[in-house]
């Protein structure tokens, strides 16, 4: 028999400064200051893109409501309760590359697009961390910056300047992207309150299938993660880790798995809890 999993703490008034990682601060700060961002967001991300956008997804996905997949509504409805949010609209994509994704551009009709093959690789307590890692863009008010960062690697045409202008945006982008995804990662803890979850996700990302995701070993895996951690003894090691990040568009799996296990263990985290449980 199973036991009864334990009912999650409801953060009520939760605010995204409080469980924010630094790096993602820093990046944003760095993000703000480039000179030509608030013209080129005004020119990439107006009323017509929105649109663009929301009509090419509500034509060829499937609404998750209340009457469609009614269980993975009511996990999204239950992340948005315990992250203090208003529940945005959800959709499954069919796909074969496991992935999700949010827009909010402007702030208006935010919604979360979830692959078919994610759905197939993930028990429901590892969706509701996928979910709760897209809501944690929503709650840290990351939509603009990461629809703007899709555009560009779009296609370069749609950029209105050139040269070492679109180079440095990109690569600065790219930066902040990759130290987003830290932030999101600890929403995806505060909703599922289980470390191991949320490494079960990454690990699956990472290399697992229908046929292999039951079988793989989260243990196993934080213990890869910590041994990478700790591969820093020259100089050459700790530059082709650096390298190893460059042009990503997510921080390496065993970095984000070693990440959340430090931030489940840390007192921060715990005081969370406390102060809104």
């Amino acid at each position: 028999m199973r036991p009864m999993q334990r009912e999650p703490h409801i953060l009520l008034g939760l605010r995204a400064d409080q469980f924010r990682h630094p790096v993602d601060l820093q990046a944003t700060r760095s993000l703000q200051q480039l000179p030509g961002l608030g013209l080129l967001i005004q020119n990439l991300l107006g009323s017509t893109a929105e649109q663009v956008f929301y009509l090419d997804n509500i034509a060829s996905s499937i609404q998750i409501n209340e009457h469609q997949l009614p269980e993975i509504h009511q996990l999204l409805v239950q992340a948005c309760r315990i992250l203090d949010l208003e529940v945005p609209q959800l959709y499954v994509r069919q796909n074969p590359v496991p992935n999700a994704y949010t827009f909010a551009m402007q702030g208006k009709k935010p919604f979360i697009v979830l692959h078919s093959s994610l759905l197939d690789l993930l028990e429901p307590p590892e969706i509701q961390a996928v979910l709760a890692h897209e809501l944690g863009h929503l709650k840290c008010n990351h939509g603009v910056y990461l629809t703007m960062a899709n555009i560009l690697m779009l296609s370069t045409s749609l950029i209105p300047f050139g040269g070492l202008f679109y180079q440095a945006l990109q690569d600065q982008l790219m930066h902040w992207v990759r130290c987003a995804e830290f932030t999101c990662d600890r929403a995806a803890l505060l909703v599922t309150q289980e470390a191991k979850t949320v490494i079960s996700v990454l690990m699956k990302l990472c290399g697992g299938s229908p046929q292999l995701a039951a079988k793989l070993n989260v243990d196993a895996f934080l213990e890869q993660a910590r041994t990478y951690d700790e591969l820093d003894d020259d100089l050459w090691q700790v530059e082709l880790k650096q390298m190893q990040n460059v042009g990503r568009t997510h921080p390496l799996p065993v970095l984000r798995a070693r990440e959340i296990d430090r931030w489940f263990r840390s007192n921060t985290y715990q005081q969370i809890l406390e102060l809104h449980g």
